[in-house]
């Protein structure tokens, strides 16, 4: 059924159950799901464009400490903070990203830049760095990023020589179908707790986690991002809508099941041009929520919440 617009968010998909999540957690959680609707909701209650809608959702959960993403960032092996994004505008397929960014305070804005710069679409590193401070964005010292509780995961990650697999701490993500039939999609994310080797996951690769296209659908996925990459996830859950004719729902739930048989986990949030939104994970967890333009809103994060 068409709505005159949708947004959906997503902060991170992974082992958070009841036992597992504090009371506090839990409530911080929500209220951060909440607050990112309400910037995206912001925009496209006043006429506004997808595109702006889904980088003002993200942009809000990059600030919230309680997710991956911006300030909430994992540190990598060498305790750094490395910061990618992506976002996408389902109009033209016009598409922005970063990877290895440490200085930009929103690393969303700077995938957007990026887009509208048009020249590339993918920046990593001090060259997307340098880029940043070209273009004017906010800059921050790296210790804006260093939070006590993430290195203290890290520590203990290292201790044991291994690197994030339980994914309590999640990428973050937006989708939105504005009042014009227009959809976008933006993700954020610090990445997997002690990655090595400038590891980079499937967050600032186009169709593979983050993918917008006006004749399908937009896609921002979470999880294990090596099958996401393998699966070019974001991208497929499209092309089956586009191609086959797939409902959003149902294309979204075959490919994670699929992401599921190759041995990953993880999560994605989709909006199809009609204003139907749909979400779908393959973990015990998912932080997400969803607006409609009437005003109604649900937001979870356990699986037995739908």
């Amino acid at each position: 059924m068409e709505q005159g617009w949708t947004l959906i968010v997503h902060g991170g998909s992974g082992s958070m159950t009841r036992q597992i999540l504090s009371a506090d957690e839990d409530e911080r959680g929500r209220a951060g799901l909440s607050t990112a609707l309400d910037a995206g909701g912001d925009v496209l209650r006043g006429g506004g464009e997808a595109l702006d809608a889904v980088c003002a959702a993200v942009a809000v959960l990059e600030d919230d400490v309680h997710f991956n993403a911006g300030r909430g960032a994992v540190f990598s092996w060498e305790g750094v903070n490395e910061l990618d994004a992506a976002i996408m505008d389902g109009r033209a397929r016009s598409a922005g990203a970063v990877s290895a960014i440490t200085t930009t305070r929103h690393p969303i804005e700077l995938a957007r830049k990026v887009m509208e710069d048009g020249r590339h679409v993918l920046l990593s590193g001090a060259g997307a760095d340098a880029f940043s401070r070209e273009q004017g964005l906010q800059q921050v010292d790296p210790s804006w990023f260093a939070l006590p509780e993430r290195r203290r995961q890290l520590d203990e990650l290292k201790a044991r020589g291994a690197f994030d697999t339980d994914m309590k701490y999640g990428t973050v993500g937006a989708v939105a179908r504005d009042a014009q039939g227009h959809v976008a999609a933006a993700t954020s994310t610090g990445g997997l707790t002690a990655k090595r080797w400038g590891r980079i996951g499937d967050s600032p690769l186009i169709g593979a986690g983050t993918y917008a296209d006006d004749r399908a659908c937009a896609v921002s996925c979470t999880g294990a991002g090596e099958y996401f990459i393998r699966s070019c996830a974001a991208h497929e859950i499209a092309a089956r809508v586009r191609i086959a004719g797939t409902r959003v729902d149902d294309a979204a739930a075959a490919v994670i099941a699929e992401i599921g048989t190759m041995g990953g986990l993880g999560g994605v949030i989709a909006v199809a041009p009609d204003g139907t939104g749909t979400w779908a994970f393959n973990t015990p967890s998912m932080y997400r929520g969803i607006l409609w333009g009437d005003g109604h809103r649900r937001v979870a994060i356990y699986g037995d919440e739908d």
